[in-house]
């Protein structure tokens, strides 16, 4: 009896050995032919020691010993890291066939719906259909130059930002960063349920609030998104729940619109996004592309992505502005020049005429990209890639901090300065090398031409109508950045004079 028990323990014990070697084999066998990577990697953790609460930094430092392709290993994943101008664009534009897709990520899936919106979703026909209905739609709701665009809608949220930044004086610093999220959540809301609501809407500000939730919950997310098993301790999985609940009020929130929108259709004359999308849902016959679930998600897609990156990039902008006061009022100057002693805020057919305030722009979403590591590609199928063995569904990073602060393309990259974006006659560069601040390639961000139009005129209408500097003897914020979702500014508390 004892040598039976005997034998039945050291079966098991054999048996759960094998199985830890197993997977410590699967876990850190290093595949073949991946580009190199960078020494002092952990069991288990990997890199991320090593690339701390700034992984952008450290991968862009890392270029200058490893390269512009090299892997790290985040956790127990091998990570390919593209970096610089030149590899990016190969991968992401030479080599779109095999670099447009995404790996699977349990965070990103899990806010995607698991591929039912557009952002995160893997390249294939439904990814391909239904990012052509949102870029057809989004046209026909005015994210256009020309007549009919939602260039009026915008110029009405600077109006009514303005009058709100007025009509609070300028007696104490603050910050604006409020105000901000009102105006561009406006834009949003104007385009996908058809109505702008009031700064104090009680419903409006119950969307902000978890809206801002959510944005916040999977920027706390990171350490889950490297070790997805924690979603199953409990204790620690209090992200995951959060998580889980947040999406869950979004999705709350949109459905009782879409019922709403439902009950008065008319679709000879759609009013806006949920309009338009529920047209498409009765003409198109049933396919995994347009469900009653997709719409939700494709909805909360335009919201997180939308409302937030735009949010991030002005506030960066006024922060350079309240750093860099002689590149204000050289902007200001230029305002006045063009647009005279007109109270009103400026339309898209001047920014030709405003080179000078274009390039301030352009600096600013290159000196501080919101979005240092785009969102993960992966090839679809086993893949070379500079003489590197890349297999199907690795995780790529695009280091777009590295194109963007490439000293060979950009001199002493962290001066600010708009001159970089303007030719020897004063125009504006359309399109420069190693300026990446919508990425590239298939998976562009679809907005791109929207955030332009919002950059643009809430921009210029502030620096217009607004003079912005720091408190005498306020200490010097800091622009190192704070990486979440994307990577944002300090909280500054601003003296806003009304010129």
């Amino acid at each position: 009896m004892f040598s039976a028990l005997l034998s039945e323990v050291s079966i098991r014990t054999i048996a759960v050995f094998l199985v830890i070697f197993l997977t410590l084999l699967v876990f850190f066998k290093r595949r073949k032919n991946l580009p190199p990577s960078p020494s002092g990697s952990w069991p288990v953790v990997g890199h991320l020691l090593a690339l701390g609460r700034a992984p952008h930094l450290k991968l862009t430092e890392w270029r200058k010993q490893y390269g512009d392709v090299y892997t790290v290993r985040m956790g127990m994943e091998d990570v390919v890291v593209l970096n610089g101008y030149r590899a990016i664009k190969e991968a992401l534009v030479d080599y779109k066939d095999a670099f447009s897709s995404r790996p699977n990520v349990y965070v990103l899936n899990l806010v995607s719906g698991f591929g039912k919106e557009i952002a995160i979703s893997k390249f294939n026909q439904a990814y391909l259909e239904k990012r052509k209905f949102a870029y057809s739609a989004l046209r026909q709701l005015g994210v256009r130059i020309g007549p009919g665009s939602m260039e009026e809608n915008i110029r009405d949220e600077a109006r009514q930002l303005c009058l709100k930044l007025s009509e609070q004086g300028d007696a104490q610093p603050r910050d604006i960063t409020d105000n901000l999220t009102v105006s561009v959540a406006n834009i949003i809301c104007s385009m996908v349920f058809g109505k702008r609501y009031d700064y104090d809407d009680e419903k409006f500000l119950e969307l902000s609030k978890i809206v801002n939730k959510l944005v916040a919950s999977v920027g706390s997310s990171q350490l889950m998104t490297v070790f997805p098993f924690l979603r199953f301790i409990p204790g620690v999985n209090s992200t995951n729940r959060i998580l889980l609940e947040c999406i869950e009020d979004v999705h709350e929130f949109l459905r009782q619109e879409i019922t709403k929108h439902r009950e008065t259709l008319d679709n000879e004359n759609p009013r806006d996004f949920i309009d338009l999308i529920l047209t498409e849902l009765q003409t198109q016959e049933k396919t995994d592309c347009f469900t009653e679930e997709n719409i939700v998600w494709m909805i909360q897609d335009l919201f997180v992505a939308g409302i937030e990156t735009t949010i991030t990039t002005l506030r960066w902008g006024l922060l350079y502005m309240v750093l860099c006061p002689e590149e204000q009022q050289k902007v200001q100057a230029e305002l006045d020049s063009v647009l005279g002693t007109d109270h009103d805020v400026p339309t898209l057919a001047n920014r030709s005429q405003l080179p000078y305030t274009e390039a301030t722009i352009m600096e600013i979403q290159r000196i501080r990209a919101i979005v240092p590591l785009s969102a993960p590609h992966a090839p679809n199928e086993d893949t070379t890639f500079r003489g590197y063995d890349i297999p199907a569904g690795t995780q790529v990073f695009p280091n777009l901090w590295s194109a963007n602060m490439d000293p060979e393309f950009w001199p002493d990259p962290e001066k600010f300065d708009p001159r970089r974006f303007l030719d020897s006659d004063g125009k504006v560069v359309t399109r420069p090398e190693s300026f990446l601040p919508f990425s590239a390639g298939r998976r562009v961000c679809l907005g791109e031409q929207l955030a332009k139009m919002e950059l643009f005129l809430l921009f210029s209408s502030l620096l217009k109508h607004f003079t912005f500097k720091l408190p005498d003897g306020a200490a010097v914020p800091s622009t190192d950045g704070i990486m979440g979702f994307t990577l944002v500014p300090p909280i500054v508390n601003m003296c806003i004079t009304k010129r």
